[in-house]
């Protein structure tokens, strides 16, 4: 098995180091390792000296999906393999993703289970992140239960379905996930084989209120895209993420968003059937 790893950065120097020694230190090695500088104006540019086995490539600041992208669009394998900069693997990753694989090679998508640690302290994973393998649509639909960092997926796969969305700041791996589940079974490794960092105040999905308002936009476009038998489950699913965010809006008068919710709502009530 060929394996690219993409880890698209941005400003994260010191915790890319440890991110790629996590690589390195696969008891299955990967095939290249891709870091992709997203316009970064701290010292990334000097990984290169560090870890002179990595491919180096600098973007203009455009946002981590276009980073991811870019990493798949240069990437020699056939699998790719996610890593966030601010997370890390443990050491036998990849290794379980190939054993999986060996034995599922049906499946052109498997991910992991994770350990969190947040402002340097480990804590619980909340039940609501529990982790599934199979036909998982359902349950990816509610909020996003796979990260980036635990996956290796098939370039085919992302072929068939379409690349990260740029065009959503969050949420782009929901959304691709999405896309992914509404037709293709994901397997599940279940050990925890990464650690994931949290605390940090420019993480995306802190910077960001209100994270419902750019998952609705993914499930709408599965929505046009869906069979029948998903169609009135998605559709639950939006109606309720609109009411959650209608009731935030009140909540803190935003009275345009008010209005737009509202609507979104009577509209999507008029399409059930």
């Amino acid at each position: 098995m060929n394996i690219s790893v993409i880890i698209p950065t941005y400003n994260r120097y010191e915790v890319l180091k440890r991110a790629l020694n996590s690589v390195f230190a696969q008891t299955y090695k990967a095939n290249e390792v891709i870091v992709i500088d997203d316009g970064s104006s701290d010292e990334t540019s000097q990984i290169i000296n560090d870890f002179p086995n990595i491919r180096y490539l600098y973007q203009k600041n455009s946002g981590v999906s276009s980073a991811r992208n870019l990493g798949i669009k240069k990437a020699t394998s056939k699998w790719i393999a996610f890593l966030d900069s601010d997370d890390e693997w443990h050491p036998d990753k990849l290794q379980e993703h190939l054993d999986f694989h060996k034995q599922h090679p049906e499946i052109q998508m498997s991910y992991t289970d994770e350990n969190w640690i947040r402002d340097g302290v480990a804590v619980k994973v909340p039940k609501k992140f529990r982790k599934f393998g199979g036909k998982i649509f359902n349950e990816c639909l509610s909020h996003c239960i796979i990260a980036p960092s635990a996956t290796l997926i098939h370039k085919d796969l992302i072929e068939k379905v379409g690349n990260f969305d740029e065009s959503l700041e969050v949420c782009e791996d929901y959304d691709l996930w999405l896309r992914v589940a509404i037709e293709n079974k994901i397997g599940l490794i279940d050990k925890k084989l990464i650690t994931k960092y949290g605390g940090d105040k420019d993480q995306l999905s802190i910077k960001h209120w209100g994270m419902d308002r750019f998952r609705v936009i993914a499930l709408e476009k599965v929505l046009k895209n869906s069979s029948h038998s998903k169609y009135e489950l998605i559709l639950k699913t939006l109606i309720q993420k609109y009411r959650l965010l209608l009731q935030g809006a009140i909540k803190y008068d935003r009275i345009s968003q008010v209005k737009i919710y509202e609507q979104k709502i009577e509209k999507l009530q008029q399409l059930q059937r």
